[in-house]
């Protein structure tokens, strides 16, 4: 790539490039000294344009060092095209003449046709014509480096010839400039990895995402009504969301969303919620006349359940005298307190719960057996109709499988190993400060300035596709899979995909060198390298894929996992496993929450590791979480407070522990790092604006009382009902989407 006091030499010697030149004082070089430099104005300046002289086409041009962009004419801000770019550094491939390659009028994504440098082109030549749709050009507040013969793993560039009966476009609208930017993508990786292997996962389109969408959308309809039918409860808010989750940890199927190749059938998450809000629901309760009510809809029920069922003498003894004796209880005793009445169905739980589980255990596992083989059966449909697919645009899906090898290499992200077939149409339209991306009437929003994040991310990540003729598709497969993965109702899922403060990850990565998300998703990363949990569409935007599939051997990584006790589990699990494993530097900073009644397996098991070299809590209330729906949302509900504390634990080998020590000074930098407020506003965030706005990877712990907080029960009711939460984190699938 061209750089200031350089030359850039093409594949003939004699096309060289001369850069702008610092040396007399900030003035571009011309090429003699009876020539001097047409003066540019004061904005094209400061947004970084000068110019220079071309010595293979001797005549001026124009150079911008924070795009790395050039012109022949004169830039006006926000217009940028492939024609005019003299460096060749978005130039077009050559033709096998020289020429320039042809245009195709049947284009995709309402952008002008482009081709890979290894294609043959064939037909006559044209020039390119301006998109359709409105541009959001790189500027020089969010820079980026094009992919370029320098960039690790991109092709290399053909050197061809302009097509000098272009005409210039016409000017664009002034640049699209964030007013805040959420992320840092300049920062580079420290984390090394053996090198993998690509992967077998089939490339995205929007017609198979759209189908996946629907079938997915059945599913959790399907979930509803066997809850409704069965036991006669609405489905706990987010176990669905859960239980995509604890099932990919196990998935061993073909579909990068819904399960197919599970064991065992029965979800122990989606089990326990089920059995959680058996024979009601426990809500949060404020007042003590709605802990009476409780009390005496839960008596009621626990009764009815136990007469309608195949249930022992016994139990229905033990049942009826208990609902009994609570019934004469609250019909005698009208100056109780609301936490007497707690007390009181906290003690009848404990002794109709037993009996109540044993009667409903064979309807609930067949809940949870039927919605998972109807999964089954619909990855079968999704699968298939992707083969056919595959198959008419002569695309085989059977592909050679190329070995891994053992070389160690800087983390680049996911590759799929069969090629993309040719992307629909997918319209692309603003509405203010939002982009709207619509295919087959299913349209998809982002706001812009994270629209503007995933063009940088495609930049730096995809080398399928170096003229965008797939980058609208592939955008608008990515925001599907997450709305789909998050439900449709109202701010649901969000907690899945939380994210920390923009001032903890300039922390972190200052003094301990972090420059890794494990559990991320493009829409939420800070760092431009991340797991997630969708190899397939998050690979063309930097995913290295799912965090218990990589397996890095040094580096500095932040982990901020969703709430799910099966992918906790499991992350300490692969944390301890890695550090065993390396001798290099290798450093794990976790987030979770301070639960403590009880703590969760995974905080356990972490404070008991031998890897852990330092443990800090960060107090409730006092630091905030940004919203999973941050790519959407308005700016006054970006961030919200924690209800709870958020414990910080450093899991590090002796040589990462060497490296990146979590001292008393560097620990107090972190500190500091979460008194600074990013919010707008003092109310809370999406996460507690609604009572249907369940957190599933952080919620806070029930100040209700009603459930057994020493039960693994207990735990998952903490999760249904808090409310008021912390999401996981940083990231993807994790719920942030992050990496499961």
């Amino acid at each position: 790539m061209a750089s200031e006091n350089h030359t850039t030499v093409r594949a003939d010697p004699a096309l060289v490039m001369s850069p702008p030149s610092s040396s007399a004082g900030g003035q571009p070089l011309s090429p003699s000294g009876n020539k001097p430099p047409q003066e540019l104005p004061d904005e094209l300046i400061q947004a970084g344009w000068s110019k220079c002289w071309s010595k293979r086409e001797n005549r001026p041009y124009y150079f911008n060092r924070f795009t790395n962009q050039s012109l022949w004419e004169m830039p006006v801000l926000g217009q940028h095209d492939v024609i005019s770019d003299p460096l060749g550094l978005n130039a077009a491939p050559a033709s096998a003449d020289g020429g320039a390659p042809p245009t195709d009028p049947s284009l995709g994504n309402g952008q002008r046709k482009r081709r890979l440098s290894e294609e043959t082109p064939q037909g006559p030549t044209n020039s390119f014509k301006r998109p359709k749709v409105e541009h959001v050009p790189v500027t020089p507040t969010t820079p980026t480096v094009p992919i370029s013969p320098s960039t690790p793993g991109a092709k290399p560039w053909s050197a061809g010839s302009e097509d000098k009966q272009a005409q210039p476009p016409s000017p664009a609208p002034a640049p699209y400039r964030p007013t805040a930017v959420y992320w840092d993508l300049d920062i580079q990786t420290n984390a090394v990895i053996r090198e993998r292997a690509p992967s077998d996962f089939l490339p995205p389109h929007p017609e198979i995402e759209l189908l996946r969408a629907q079938l997915t959308s059945k599913l959790r309809q399907h979930y509803h009504e066997l809850c409704y039918q069965r036991e006669g409860i609405e489905p706990p808010r987010e176990s669905f969301n859960r239980w995509l989750l604890e099932r990919k940890v196990l998935d061993k199927g073909t579909d990068p969303l819904l399960p197919s190749e599970c064991d065992p059938i029965v979800s122990p998450s989606m089990f326990r919620e089920v059995m959680n809000d058996i024979p009601i629901r426990l809500s949060r309760i404020k007042y003590k006349e709605e802990a009476r009510k409780l009390l005496f809809k839960y008596a009621e029920a626990a009764k009815k359940m136990i007469e309608s069922r195949n249930a022992t003498p016994d139990s229905r003894k033990v049942v009826k005298w208990n609902v009994e004796d609570t019934i004469n209880w609250l019909r005698k005793d009208h100056s109780a307190s609301k936490e007497d009445y707690m007390d009181r169905l906290d003690h009848l739980r404990k002794q109709c719960g037993p009996h109540v589980a044993a009667v409903a255990r064979d309807s609930v596992e067949g809940i949870c057996s039927k919605i998972y083989h109807i999964s089954v059966e619909y990855v079968r449909r999704i699968r298939q109709t992707h083969c056919a697919l595959l198959k008419d645009c002569n695309i085989l899906e059977a592909v050679e499988s190329t070995e891994a090898s053992e070389r160690l290499v800087y983390c680049f992200p996911v590759r799929l190993a069969v090629p993309s077939p040719p992307q629909p149409r997918v319209e692309l339209h603003f509405e203010n400060d939002i982009a709207c991306l619509r295919f087959k009437g299913e349209m998809v929003k982002v706001n812009r300035n994270y629209f503007t994040k995933l063009e940088l991310l495609y930049r730096y990540s995809c080398i399928d596709d170096q003229r965008f003729e797939k980058f609208l598709s592939r955008v608008w497969c990515l925001i599907k899979r997450y709305q789909v993965m998050f439900g449709s109702g109202v701010h649901e899922g969000t907690g899945l995909q939380g994210a920390l403060p923009v001032p903890v990850f300039e922390a972190l990565h200052q003094h301990f060198g972090v420059s890794f998300e494990c559990f991320a998703s493009p829409l939420n990363c800070y760092f431009k390298q991340f797991c997630s949990a969708f190899p397939d569409t998050d690979g063309f935007f930097g995913s290295r894929g799912p965090f218990l599939n990589f397996s890095p051997v040094s580096g500095s990584f932040e982990a901020n996992p969703p709430f799910c006790e099966e992918l906790m589990d499991a992350m300490v699990t692969h944390f301890e496993d890695l550090l065993e494993r390396s001798t290099e530097p290798l450093s794990f900073i976790v987030f979770v929450p301070e639960w403590r009644d009880p703590p969760t397996p995974a905080l356990t098991r972490m404070e008991s590791s031998r890897f852990k070299r330092h443990q800090l809590t960060v107090t409730a209330f006092e630091h905030e979480y940004r919203s999973g729906s941050q790519h959407i949302c308005k700016r006054e509900e970006l961030y919200y407070k924690a209800v709870h504390g958020t414990a910080v634990l450093f899991l590090q080998n002796a040589a990462g522990f060497a490296k990146w020590e979590p001292n008393s000074e560097r620990i107090q930098e972190l500190l500091a790092a979460y008194k600074v407020s990013g919010r707008g506003l003092a109310s809370p965030g999406p996460a507690s604006a609604s009572s249907s706005s369940a957190t599933a990877s952080t919620p806070a712990p029930s100040s209700s009382g009603t459930g057994d907080k020493d039960s693994p029960a207990g735990r998952d009711q903490r999760s249904a009902e808090g409310q008021d939460s912390t999401p996981a984190g940083v990231t993807t699938g994790s719920p942030d989407s992050g990496g499961v």
